[in-house]
């Protein structure tokens, strides 16, 4: 995972490489600057942490970091939620689209003593449009939601399996290269009513073009059919809680329960489910945490 030293904070300065042209709409107006900015290099942006808590990575909503825990840890908690730390005291935490500007890590060591740390989060500016116009209304059906109910289960089941995987702790790739045509985050409001915001990153692509694993991982789904609205989904675990999603792919390549490795060719770009055309849209969550993996892998290699 690209990370900055210790008690830093990746900050967005550097231009993406490649950007979605903004919808165009004559009532939107968009609050967030346009064309979108990447992580491109690390500015100190909050005291580095005591010496008995070791946090490096991007401490700010949609973000992610790797710390060491104080030595003797025997429990570790961040925002009263029990995280795991590996045999060499790492862990791992992340902070949701919408995370509070303030977390506590708290670890127990040995002796029964509490270390705890307040984090400074810092905001994102999100890209979002107002739309003067009400937001239509959806009404699923009973034949939908036949459909609908056992695939939001099968999601569910996936995001809970925890493999041992230590693929969380790599510097993660892009697993597609283009254009990005859809922001993680970005979100829409009608007349006052927010829309659901954007939980991925889009990356346009010619059907076919093969997908790449992020970082190694146990895949945890890989549909038989395509899902309603994601179309072919696969799924991949990390391990710490970490996983990414992959949705709208023309074919999947890896069976559920298979081992893979960072670069390893796991499926292609494709238009199915609920697409207006081939891409890939990569969601990525930490446990209930939904984050940007457009933050976390760092700005797009160039062909």
């Amino acid at each position: 995972m690209k990370l900055a030293r210790a008690g830093v904070m990746l900050a967005i300065v550097g231009a993406a490489s490649g950007c979605v042209a903004p919808v165009k709409d004559s009532t939107a107006v968009a609050s967030a600057p346009w064309p979108p900015t990447v992580a491109s290099e690390v500015r100190i942006t909050q005291e580095p942490l005591p010496a008995n808590f070791a946090l490096e990575g991007a401490i700010m909503q949609g973000g992610l970091a790797i710390g060491t825990a104080p030595a003797d840890t025997v429990a570790l908690s961040f925002n009263g939620q029990s995280v795991s730390v590996d045999a060499e005291g790492r862990f791992l935490i992340a902070f949701d689209r919408d995370a509070p500007l303030l977390a506590t890590l708290k670890a127990t060591v040995r002796d029964g003593r509490s270390i705890t740390r307040t984090l400074i989060v810092a905001r994102r500016e999100w890209r979002i449009e107002r739309i003067d116009a009400p937001m239509r209304p959806t009404k699923d059906t009973e034949a939908f939601l036949l459909l609908r109910r056992p695939e939001l289960q099968r999601i569910a089941t996936a995001r809970a399996a925890h493999s041992d995987s230590r693929g969380w702790r790599q510097r993660l790739i892009w697993p597609l290269t283009g254009r990005i045509s859809g922001l993680f985050g970005a979100q829409r409001i009608y007349r006052g009513e927010p829309a659901a915001y954007h939980g991925g990153v889009d990356i346009a692509g010619i059907t076919g073009t093969p997908v790449r694993a992020p970082a190694d991982g146990i895949v945890v789904l890989a549909a038989e059919k395509p899902f309603t609205l994601e179309g072919d989904l696969l799924m991949i675990d990390h391990g710490a809680g970490l996983n990414s999603a992959f949705l709208h792919l023309s074919r999947i390549d890896v069976a559920q329960g298979a081992q893979v490795t960072r670069g390893q060719i796991i499926g292609a770009v494709g238009s199915t489910g609920r697409a207006t055309g081939p891409h890939l849209h990569w969601a990525m969550k930490w446990n209930d945490a939904r984050i940007d993996p457009m933050l976390i892998a760092g700005p797009m290699p160039t062909p």
